[in-house]
């Protein structure tokens, strides 16, 4: 006989009857467990993300080098980076290398996307494959692009020099440099947001696209009222950490100059995070690199904002 079968009695005497124990443990169980359980992800963000965050604010005010001398200087840092040219002129190109890339790559890895998710032999291994440039390692990428846009051998510039282009010095020249640096970023990258592109459109009821095929829509017709917008909350995770990864580029212009902070004989291609770099760690400048960082946290607060309210307007949200 079940409980549901006793008499209503009976089932408040079974109750009464558990041990004060075992009620304090299914409380604990209901309560507690889910906290315990992301407990570890917040134990972790509070060590390697807040803990950093206040240790570079605090520092920023402060002129600190290696030597472990502290003197405060207020605002002074700040008001130091924001009258620095080469602050500057490594904002100019984090924000350029960042639109050359970024742009092309949504676009490229949103059609890759809705190419994989046409019916096809060896469907699964084709998917996987996109990811393959992820995986491989960023100074072995670093080696072949930068056999690619050598100056007098490279493959890039023979296949110009074939319509009458002379030889560029990628390296050398500023937009040529930014140009290298983001067919890098896309090449590695795209087949990662195609993925992410991918898994939203598997999402997407299938009976919408039946229903636009029957009402005589086409395939491109689908893709721009259909597809588009119901992607708008992955094309939203996406943009946004594109933004954050774009506007933090270190390890791509680094390797392309072997290894030198400078980014360049005069800076061409220095990103703000390869300008934080050489402060802290060659300049040994610790409060001037922290004030460096808390302006480029500011930067991508700026980019993250603009490109969510951009993308958000997708699909009639205002």
């Amino acid at each position: 006989m079940s409980i549901d079968t006793l008499p209503r009695a009976t089932r408040s005497n079974n109750r009464r009857a558990r041990p004060p124990g075992r009620r304090w443990r299914s409380r604990l169980d209901i309560k507690a467990m889910p906290y315990a359980l992301v407990s570890p992800y917040f134990l972790l963000f509070a060590a390697f993300g807040l803990f950093p965050l206040a240790f570079t604010l605090y520092y920023s005010l402060y002129d600190y080098d290696l030597t472990g001398t502290t003197e405060w200087a207020g605002l002074g840092n700040y008001t130091a980076l924001l009258g620095d040219d080469d602050f500057w002129r490594a904002t100019v190109n984090t924000v350029a290398m960042f639109l050359l890339a970024t742009v092309p790559q949504m676009l490229m890895a949103l059609f890759l996307a809705n190419a994989l998710n046409k019916r096809m032999r060896f469907r699964l291994a084709i998917r996987m494959s996109v990811l393959l440039p992820l995986v491989t390692s960023v100074v072995a990428v670093a080696v072949v692009f930068t056999q690619l846009f050598a100056r007098d051998w490279g493959l890039v510039n023979w296949l110009l020099g074939m319509f009458g282009v002379e030889n560029t010095n990628w390296r050398a020249e500023r937009v040529p440099s930014w140009l290298a640096i983001a067919t890098m970023v896309d090449w590695r990258w795209t087949g990662y947001n195609a993925i992410i592109f991918l898994a939203g459109m598997q999402t997407i009821p299938r009976d919408l696209y039946e229903a636009a095929s029957i009402d005589g829509a086409s395939q491109r017709r689908q893709f721009w009222q259909i597809t588009l917008p119901m992607l708008r909350p992955t094309m939203i995770f996406v943009v946004l950490n594109s933004t954050i990864g774009g506007l933090t580029l270190f390890s791509e212009p680094m390797t392309f100059y072997n290894g030198n902070p400078d980014g360049g004989s005069q800076g061409q291609f220095q990103t703000v995070a390869m300008f934080v770099y050489k402060e802290a760690f060659r300049e040994f400048d610790y409060g001037y690199a922290s004030a460096a960082a808390w302006l480029l946290f500011l930067l991508i607060l700026i980019g993250a904002a603009i490109n969510f309210l951009f993308v958000r307007r997708i699909g009639g949200t205002r």
